[in-house]
């Protein structure tokens, strides 16, 4: 195959070589396959590796290619929905949250959490940090930011710090009567420590839920910052409805159904 000749195309180049290559990656590539380096993929459709880059985030943003350390870029498999929000709200560290506690220590927020929980710049709070985990790979990474004031009861023994430190204080903290939650959902870059524990690159596009846990009298008892793997991730809120009923043979020709064509089958034949 010849390169394809993107010049007389009035869109964008790089927007109009995403869409070339998204077809190829659902006729062609199977799911986990790894696609050329930069080097052949620019050469194969004759542009700068600047326009195959941008292409190529373009299609990670979309969730369509995951780029993996050590490995390369990668075809994703379809994004599954994670709940960030059922009807029946509950402080963090409930018997039916789907996060795992890790360490806690106290540290200054961030200066819009501070704004949230009406503390002074630079004053500390406790911290929890906190892995979600789907399917067992990590999803999803959060820090809580708890002010001193919403958990005056926290033992001494706390402050020996790590995960039972952050169960103590997930634990003090549910001693508060829950009267909300406020969520704002915003795409984002992953930072170097969020990167690392979702194994992904620092830059990756994530999504950022913040969570304000709101108390009786309205004060702001925590706030959460949730980093989640946009390449895999599809956030869904309140509760699932069900789905409809089909027929035994119906269901399994679904399942049974490939989600990519020819497995193993090479870009060079775009």
């Amino acid at each position: 195959m010849g390169t394809t000749q993107l010049d007389a195309v009035p869109e964008p180049k790089y927007w109009h070589l995403k869409t070339v290559l998204s077809d190829a990656l659902d006729s062609e590539f199977a799911v986990g396959e790894i696609l050329p380096n930069e080097r052949e993929l620019a050469a194969r459709f004759g542009v700068a590796r600047a326009t195959l880059r941008q292409a190529l985030e373009q299609l990670e943003l979309e969730g369509r290619l995951q780029r993996r350390r050590g490995v390369g870029t990668t075809v994703a498999p379809p994004r599954f929905g994670v709940d960030v929000g059922s009807v029946d709200q509950s402080w963090p560290g409930t018997p039916d949250d789907a996060w795992q506690t890790g360490e806690s220590e106290e540290i200054a927020p961030p200066a819009n959490v501070a704004e949230f929980l009406g503390q002074d710049t630079g004053e500390t709070v406790h911290s929890v940090r906190r892995t979600r985990m789907t399917h067992g790979q990590p999803v999803a990474t959060e820090l809580l930011y708890v002010p001193e004031s919403s958990v005056p009861g926290l033992p001494a023994s706390a402050s020996a710090g790590g995960a039972a430190r952050g169960r103590e204080v997930l634990r003090e903290l549910q001693r508060l009567e829950l009267a909300g939650q406020e969520r704002t959902v915003e795409l984002g870059s992953a930072r170097a420590d969020d990167a690392r524990q979702l194994d992904r690159l620092p830059g990756a596009p994530v999504l950022v839920v913040t969570t304000r846990y709101v108390a009786q009298g309205g004060t702001t008892a925590a706030v959460a910052v949730s980093t989640y793997r946009a390449d895999t991730c599809r956030l869904t809120f309140g509760d699932r409805v069900p789905e409809p009923v089909r027929a035994a043979s119906e269901g399994a020709a679904h399942e049974s159904a490939p989600r990519r064509h020819r497995p193993g089958a090479r870009l060079s034949r775009i």
